[in-house]
């Protein structure tokens, strides 16, 4: 999410209206909570990276945070080759020789070990490396062959010296910085190692997660619902999203609303963890006891942002593991994760670029919204008949509406001092598979 979409003045606070009640997860201003910068900004203050590291198999090393940079351990290319299937001549015979005379054949693998002279040349494939005295390749589609015995070459086209070749250690020189400290490694970086013949890597160790519902009206899946009783969705959606992140998830499940559980539970929770994160008990109702506890044990930093949905984030610190309270609504915790938590993650992780990336796009539904908080609305990317990429809600934006958080593919992100968006405005979009 960009600053620059969320951050307001304090003049536009001011002109939101305020009202002395109580506030309350309906009202659009609260002037106790924090805006969505400030709370980003507060979690990366107080986080710590994990400092141990391990050693893994480049195979393994998928997902995992580069704790040593990687030193290439030979050059990229190792030899100066064809970058296309041709022929390959004297750079300077270039406007001045008129047909070429091949003297051999190179394939990658199997170079041609002989010199070419001006006036000849060779036949040569992708990867094969270049001879002595050549240094230019004219791809096969741009040369016509002569008839007659001596099977010349006479080029078509505009051509330059050095063209379709690519350099010993153009792409990294050995010795050189190939992936650096605090890489989140992907496929191509597990390929980029593999190619340079590297085996193993040091990885910043596993962050540990405990993971907790609370909730008396909460049942785990496959047990028989009571009256008034719901299943626990949200911890099975927010391990699976811990789960896409890699770190080890101790799974701690429901925990009823009583003082003493959440108590007993938390002091398991912050044993040996990183992070604890748990779901329901952080508004503002008689039985919500999670951020009571929490300031009880630790220390709560804030508990109140002003979005929507999600406006209830207890944040703080019990021992060493950093807390994280989400609220029970299943859609709200969903987008307090993605917005807070998994960013502080991948930071705990070591990663060096934690941030949800955005892009602008238009919109082609008309969504309500009022002043007073940052809007995360669920939308659906999509392919209009122009061939352009455009967004449309979802529909229904209720807290409650998991369905439409399996139908969206992305966030449409409204700052706090905006107001009803008109047809084909455009938005901020944080599309879901840059976010994971």
């Amino acid at each position: 999410m960009s600053k620059s979409s969320v951050s307001q003045s304090s003049a536009s606070k001011s002109s939101v209206s305020k009202s002395n009640k109580t506030p309350s997860c309906d009202d659009d201003y609260d002037p106790h909570s924090l805006d969505v910068i400030e709370a980003q900004e507060r979690i990366q203050q107080m986080l710590v990276s994990v400092s141990e590291s391990e050693t893994v198999a480049i195979r393994d090393a998928l997902g995992r945070t580069l704790s040593e940079d990687v030193l290439s351990t030979i050059n990229v290319p190792a030899y100066t080759n064809s970058a296309m299937d041709g022929y390959a001549i004297v750079g300077s015979d270039l406007g001045k020789v008129k047909s070429f005379l091949p003297v051999g054949i190179a394939y990658a693998g199997k170079p041609y070990n002989g010199s070419v002279k001006s006036g000849e040349c060779i036949r040569i494939m992708t990867g094969a490396p270049i001879c002595d005295g050549v240094d230019t390749v004219i791809m096969q589609e741009q040369v016509n062959i002569t008839e007659g015995n001596d099977n010349k070459i006479i080029l078509s086209g505009s051509h330059k010296p050095g063209q379709n070749v690519r350099k010993k250690g153009e792409d990294l020189k050995q010795g050189s910085a190939a992936i650096l400290t605090g890489r989140h490694l992907t496929p191509s970086d597990i390929g980029l190692l593999a190619s340079l013949g590297i085996a193993e890597v040091s990885v910043c160790r596993k962050v540990r997660v405990a993971l907790l519902s609370t909730g008396d009206e909460l049942k785990n899946v496959g047990e028989t619902l009571g009256e008034g009783q719901i299943y626990d969705s949200n911890r099975y959606t927010i391990y699976c999203m811990l789960q896409r992140l890699g770190v080890e998830i101790i799974d701690l499940g429901i925990i009823k609303d009583k003082r003493e559980d959440i108590r007993a539970a938390f002091e398991e929770a912050s044993k040996n963890t990183d992070a604890v994160i748990t779901s329901g008990g952080v508004s503002v109702g008689d039985a919500d006891f999670v951020k009571e506890i929490l300031a009880e044990m630790g220390n709560v930093n804030f508990w109140k942002i002003a979005m929507k949905p999600g406006r209830p984030l207890a944040v703080g610190q019990i021992g060493k593991s950093f807390f994280f309270g989400l609220p029970g609504n299943p859609v709200s915790a969903m987008v307090t994760f993605y917005q807070y938590i998994q960013p502080a993650i991948r930071q705990i992780m070591g990663q060096s670029q934690a941030e949800n990336p955005s892009i602008q796009m238009k919109c082609v539904s008309k969504l309500k919204k009022r002043p007073g908080r940052v809007e995360f609305q669920r939308g659906i990317i999509f392919t209009d008949d122009n061939g352009e990429h455009v967004v449309k809600s979802t529909g229904n934006q209720g807290s409650h509406v998991l369905s439409s958080m399996s139908e969206a593919n992305c966030f449409i992100v409204l700052p706090l001092e905006s107001g009803n968006v008109e047809v084909n405005s455009l938005v901020e979009v944080q599309p879901f598979d840059g976010l994971i």
